[in-house]
């Protein structure tokens, strides 16, 4: 479920543009009502914002955004602004272009390899050759390290079936493969990525659960305790998460975002603008039943400004 709060009566692209444009001018921004136009449009009312606010001004309003704002909040309004498959696109982008390839930063690409639709992936991947005039599967080849890079190849080239549909029989099956692959410690066996990478995400949530019956652990659990790569066990936990409970997934991103020292600000901004149109409501639930707090009260303890209004605002916050 969404969080975000759209209107009744939505102005015109026309209008929100021109108040936007109003917003731009003078003397210093009037961040108020920058929140107030984009925080509460849909996908589809911001593309048309800005295809509305080019056509009258002549500008893009992702370089108008960029170049009257700043720091974390001008991230998190362009990263929103952005059609989800372009922003996800640049996300992946700006990883695989990163030097440093941790585990904590691949999650940006099991996350959209494994939480969104079939249909997104493949605008994603549409977007990303526009973009880069390179695929995504060969950047990810070129970028990142044997077996990781199998993995992730074999996770964002997969159309998988979107159906809430389940074959048992099959769970059973596969199940039994998945266990033989543990107990040979070869966790990157084509078996492994076959089931992970082609079956659907209800098949294969019945296919954890059918792992747990037939050998009294939890397929995660085992995937940790089989010895070998780190890293890939990791990689390969993230991924049965994010496909048993993204909401999980992603009240842990905002969480480890926000705790220690020093916040990760690309981290909460990611957790908060990519899931707000899609299951952000369920993540505040979950954070809430891990956490005890709210996630509406952990932003506010955490971070200040036209930021926290803005984030609070796709959380569903009247600011």
């Amino acid at each position: 479920m969404a969080t975000i709060r759209v209107p009744d009566e939505v102005p015109s692209a026309a209008q929100d543009s021109e108040t936007l444009n109003q917003a731009f001018r003078g003397w210093g921004t009037d961040e108020k009502a920058i929140i107030r136009v984009l925080g509460k449009r849909n996908k589809s009312q911001r593309k048309r914002i800005r295809e509305s606010y080019r056509e009258i001004y002549g500008k893009d309003l992702i370089d108008v955004l960029t170049s009257e704002l700043s720091g974390d909040f001008m991230k998190a309004v362009v990263l929103w602004t952005y059609d989800p498959a372009e922003r996800d696109a640049r996300l992946a982008n700006n990883v695989l272009n990163g030097k440093k390839k941790s585990i904590e930063k691949l999650k940006i690409i099991v996350e959209i390899s494994c939480t969104t639709s079939p249909n997104h992936l493949i605008a994603v991947r549409k977007a990303y050759c526009s973009l880069f005039d390179l695929s995504l599967e060969e950047h990810i080849a070129s970028s990142v390290p044997f077996p990781l890079a199998k993995v992730l190849v074999t996770l964002a080239t997969s159309f998988r079936y979107d159906k809430d549909m389940a074959d048992t029989e099959v769970a059973t099956i596969e199940a039994g493969m998945l266990r033989e692959a543990i107990t040979a410690k070869k966790l990157d066996h084509d078996h492994v990525l076959y089931i992970l990478g082609t079956r659907s995400i209800y098949q294969l949530r019945a296919t954890f659960v059918a792992y747990k019956q037939s050998y009294e652990n939890t397929l995660d659990k085992d995937v940790d305790g089989c010895p070998g790569d780190a890293d890939l066990k990791s990689l390969l936990q993230m991924v049965i998460l994010c496909i048993e409970f993204p909401e999980k997934h992603f009240a842990k991103v905002v969480r480890d975002s926000i705790e220690g020292f020093g916040t990760d600000e690309d981290s909460l901004t990611r957790g908060i603008v990519t899931r707000a149109e899609i299951d952000l409501m369920k993540a505040r639930g979950e954070y809430f039943n891990m956490y005890n707090t709210s996630m509406d009260n952990a932003i506010i303890g955490d971070v200040s400004g036209d930021y926290k209004d803005f984030l609070l605002t796709l959380l569903g916050s009247n600011i």
